[in-house]
């Protein structure tokens, strides 16, 4: 069918389905994730890849949407899911033998209509039929790529009418004789590159210390494609060990960035009362005062325009 771009609903709103981190919410333009598009997440090897897509996952169930988990990685510790929020029991799961399996059940999950949300973890663990019946030292040259390219192809357009946000975690691979420039490339060829909407790079870049001992991770996501806003902005928080963003970190940070939050020193204050001496007492004060914490988010969302 054909019809005029002001006839239709082709102009609507993009629909969101929040990170759980206000800092990215903010990097990506729209305040959150968009749905029916293709979201690609990938970086190194414990760079809080999959503790992201559960936040998401937490996010979207709070507003009442029904989210899949499919788990190519057979690798979901389902404890540390539900300490970031998310609600275990509602979430569908799905451990599939092969990569052509765990394509069926995303296409025949967006066809229904029903879910709102599907997260692949992750592509590199995608394997080929043929490569899974064949012999350990078996070449078979650009079997993954062709998957994902087929998959691909026959998943954007139900993806969209469904509005359903699907989300591919990937690994980063090095290329082989890469004199100059960047060396890293994602896994399973070119075209999720292509159909993804949004593309996050995401780094450990630091840990966190409490007494020389590491709690947690200083995390930075690069927003390194975007279709529905400008790219290439980035986000820097923290993720504590079992527990996930640290949403007061953030609003910390970004509240000195604001100048909402003073910092004089190691002191942190807020309308000229003193709320910590050292980021960590002054999340443990947002922590015990929700109500503060929530009154500066909302002033950080009103000076940068995100409501």
């Amino acid at each position: 069918s054909i019809m005029r771009m002001g006839d239709g609903e082709a102009t609507e709103n993009i629909q969101v389905v929040s990170t759980g981190s206000l800092g990215l919410d903010i990097a990506l333009g729209v305040g959150g994730l968009p749905r029916g598009r293709v979201v690609e997440i990938y970086g190194p090897e414990s760079s809080g890849k999959t503790t992201l897509t559960l936040q998401v996952i937490a996010e979207l169930q709070k507003i009442g949407g029904t989210a899949a988990f499919i788990d190519a990685e057979h690798a979901l510790d389902v404890q540390y899911a539900s300490k970031l929020g998310v609600n275990v029991p509602e979430l569908l799961i799905s451990q599939p033998d092969t990569g052509e399996q765990a394509l069926e059940i995303t296409d025949a999950l967006v066809r229904s209509g029903s879910i709102d949300m599907i997260v692949i973890d992750s592509v590199a663990a995608l394997v080929p039929k043929a490569e899974i019946e064949g012999e350990m030292g078996d070449s078979l040259p650009g079997l993954q790529a062709r998957l994902m390219s087929q998959a691909l192809r026959k998943l954007t357009g139900t993806i969209k009418r469904t509005n359903c946000l699907v989300i591919f975690i990937n690994q980063i691979r090095m290329k082989i004789g890469v004199m100059f420039g960047n060396p890293e490339t994602t896994t399973g060829g070119n075209a999720l590159k292509f159909y993804s909407s949004v593309r996050l790079d995401i780094r450990r870049i630091g840990s966190i210390k409490k007494n020389d001992e590491v709690i947690g991770n200083e995390t930075r996501v690069k927003v390194v494609k975007n279709k529905v806003s400008p790219p290439f902005r980035e986000a820097i928080f923290d993720i504590l060990y079992g527990e996930g963003i640290s949403r007061q970190g953030e609003i910390i940070d970004l509240g000195v960035q604001a100048k909402i939050v003073d910092k004089a020193g190691a002191w942190y204050s807020y309308n000229g009362e003193k709320i910590g001496q050292g980021k960590d007492n002054a999340r443990e004060f947002l922590r015990e005062n929700p109500e503060i914490a929530r009154e500066i988010e909302n002033r950080i969302r009103e000076s940068l325009g995100v409501v």
